[in-house]
């Protein structure tokens, strides 16, 4: 029976050599085969990564030159902004610098018509005074006083003789006088020379000043309604000097707020905006406007202009 088993053994066992040696061989086929399509699929890999990397480089490259592009076209930006700079800011600051010369020359023109002006004005004034001394001198005699019963109604007393009007003093002296009262503070006479100067003068070129400073007198005195009249007269009566119809505006339209006319005092700020609005005071009339609750925007910053008086200490 070993014997048998044996035997059985040595024939079974090239049959099971061969098996496994053909299952070795088909392994190894496989895994050639694999090997294959691993270099195949490398060799694909590395193709496509070299294309890849071409694609990028001609990328890189063309950012490159694109770059290179931008700064030629900014550089070349650049250089016609300095050229156009220069070829634009001198002439600018040339006509600038001439703006400002013609402003300074406008504002010593604007001085010298204003002092020409005042010149005028005293040489009226001077004319009127010798005007007036004239007709003093050319005014005849008074007569000698009426005897006893001459002159005289039935039973009744004598007839009352018109009154001379009172002789007037040098124009210029008579303004320099009430200019003098004024800065020392004597308001009631500097407003008795100011109203004389107007009864003897009130044509002359310095009028003007003559009827504001009344007004303004009027007003630091708290007389509120005289003072309104006396702006309204340099307002009409002198309307063509500008220079005191700011002033005027501005202080007859305070006045009115003083009397509790707000409507008519937003009126009188409002025209002086309108017809002033360069003018330091448009700038507290806006003010004023507000403060009185009307709508009101702040004008530009303005040259400087005259403001009201002040009373020296």
């Amino acid at each position: 029976m070993f014997r048998r088993l044996c035997v059985w053994m040595l024939v079974a066992s090239p049959a099971l050599t061969f098996a496994a040696s053909k299952e070795i061989q088909e392994l190894q086929r496989d895994v050639a085969q694999l090997q294959d399509m691993i270099k195949q699929l490398q060799r694909t890999q590395d193709e496509k990564f070299a294309a890849l990397q071409v694609l990028v480089q001609q990328s890189v490259n063309a950012s490159n030159d694109a770059n290179k592009a931008v700064a030629v076209i900014q550089n070349s930006f650049q250089q016609n902004l300095r050229d156009q700079e220069g070829k634009v800011v001198a002439p600018v600051v040339g006509l600038s610098q001439r703006m400002d010369s013609m402003s300074d020359n406008f504002r010593t023109l604007q001085q010298a018509v204003s002092d020409l002006t005042s010149a005028v004005a005293k040489i009226q004034t001077q004319l009127t005074d010798m005007n007036n001394q004239l007709k003093v001198i050319q005014t005849p005699a008074a007569p000698p006083p009426a005897q006893p019963g001459i002159g005289q109604t039935q039973g009744g007393p004598p007839l009352a003789q018109a009154a001379a009007p009172m002789p007037c003093m040098a124009g210029l002296d008579l303004l320099t006088a009430a200019d003098r009262d004024y800065s020392g503070g004597n308001l009631t006479l500097a407003l008795q020379d100011y109203s004389e100067y107007l009864r003897c003068y009130g044509n002359t070129g310095e009028a003007p000043k003559a009827q504001y400073y009344i007004g303004w007198i009027h007003y630091a005195q708290k007389d509120y309604e005289n003072a309104v009249n006396d702006f309204d007269a340099v307002l009409e009566k002198y309307a063509s000097d500008n220079r005191y119809r700011p002033q005027a505006f501005y202080y007859k339209g305070m006045s009115l707020v003083r009397l509790g006319q707000k409507t008519a005092a937003q009126a009188e700020f409002k025209e002086l905006m309108k017809q002033f609005p360069s003018n330091d005071l448009s700038k507290k009339a806006c003010a004023q406007l507000q403060e009185l609750g009307y709508r009101c925007s702040v004008p530009r910053a303005a040259a400087p202009a005259k403001s009201a008086p002040r009373r020296k200490k």
